[in-house]
């Protein structure tokens, strides 16, 4: 039954506030990396220094985490070891981002909080004072914080107060649509373990408002006003996925629902929330990307499809796509929670940074 479902994730939901509170760790320095809690434009952040000389100035990546926009912390023990690792191997300065999360914050708080740190940090003043070259800085994220990622590096070439730009964006399983939640990864991996549909649903629903009415609609898929039809096309998976991808599914397209939903939460059509929807003059603008795919995971197809948009506006596009694994799959860095495939994901998406930035 419903209610049953909806007890399920409610625990499901508290059991991961749980284990992310578990996963704290206190800003501790080591022999390589100086790491320090403080503030960029009053956002909590979590800043990590290279000790060693630097030998010129500096590469930077501001990182966003993942948890459905309602989850997940800077401090978390494997977002703290991802951190280190590439201030330690990049000799990078690492600004990990803590922005507010929902509920009780809803879209566009947590796209602000980033864009904001983001913005701080590219001043030149604070780019010098941490010795970082301006035309070294990328960013990045995984899952929501891909998507933040996605959403930062399309509005900074539009915001004529920043001069600086960004040399890369490295987009982990990123979550970038929410106009169709019925595409082939989403039926493939409707069941699909740390993210299954239904949590996905939950999450992006949450991200715009928590009342339940939003939920019902997107899990039904019913959620996009008719007159909304014309972003169609940019999420349109028949065009976007590479033919091997479509296996049997058939494309059927969102079944359009009322405007009300949409006019009560503008945020489900806004690019900032859905980087996918971007035109490809926007698309145009932005720096060499990385995307990581997982095969068994909902959101395959936004990353694809992304990768898919991007090549098509002429933007260079490093497409890596891991048929063995799972959402979520780059956090599994330590004991109890140890596997190859998450520090052989990680030790890619550093080469990549290694070679790019």
């Amino acid at each position: 039954s419903e209610g049953a479902e909806l007890l399920g994730l409610m625990h499901y939901m508290e059991g991961l506030r749980l284990l992310t509170a578990a996963e704290l760790v206190a800003p501790t320095s080591d022999e390589n990396v100086t790491v320090t809690d403080t503030e960029f434009s009053h956002v909590p952040v979590r800043l990590y220094l290279p000790r060693r000389a630097p030998g010129g100035l500096r590469r930077a990546v501001l990182f966003f985490h993942g948890g459905g926009w309602c989850l997940g912390d800077a401090g978390m023990h494997s977002y703290d070891l991802v951190s280190r690792r590439i201030s330690n191997e990049l000799n990078a300065v690492v600004v990990s981002v803590n922005y507010r999360l929902a509920p009780p914050h809803h879209f566009p708080v947590q796209f602000e909080d980033v864009y904001s740190v983001t913005k701080f940090f590219l001043q030149s003043k604070v780019l010098s004072q941490y010795g970082v070259d301006p035309v070294r800085v990328c960013v990045a994220g995984d899952s929501a914080g891909g998507n933040l990622a996605a959403a930062v590096a399309q509005q900074l070439p539009e915001d004529p107060e920043v001069k600086t730009k960004l040399k890369a964006q490295l987009l982990i399983y990123p979550a970038l649509q929410a106009l169709d939640l019925d595409l082939p990864s989403y039926r493939d991996n409707a069941d699909k373990p740390l993210l299954p549909r239904p949590l996905m649903v939950r999450f992006w629903s949450e991200y715009f408002t928590s009342e339940p009415a939003l939920r019902e609609a997107m899990a039904s898929n019913s959620h996009v006003p008719a007159q909304a039809s014309p972003l169609l096309q940019f999420v349109n998976w028949s065009r976007w996925l590479p033919a091997e991808m479509h296996k049997a599914h058939a494309y059927g397209g969102p079944v359009p629902g009322g405007a009300e939903l949409a006019q009560r939460y503008p945020g489900l059509l806004d690019p900032r929330a859905s980087p996918l929807l971007a035109s490809e003059a926007r698309l145009g603008r932005l720096p060499p990307t990385f995307i990581l795919t997982c095969e068994h995971d909902v959101l395959r197809d936004d990353g694809t499809m992304y990768a898919g948009r991007l090549r098509a506006a002429g933007v260079p596009v490093t497409h890596h796509h891991a048929k063995d694994a799972f959402h979520g799959a780059m956090t599994f860095l330590s004991w109890p929670l140890e596997l190859a495939v998450g520090h052989r994901l990680l030790n890619t998406c550093v080469g990549w940074l290694e070679d790019n930035l």
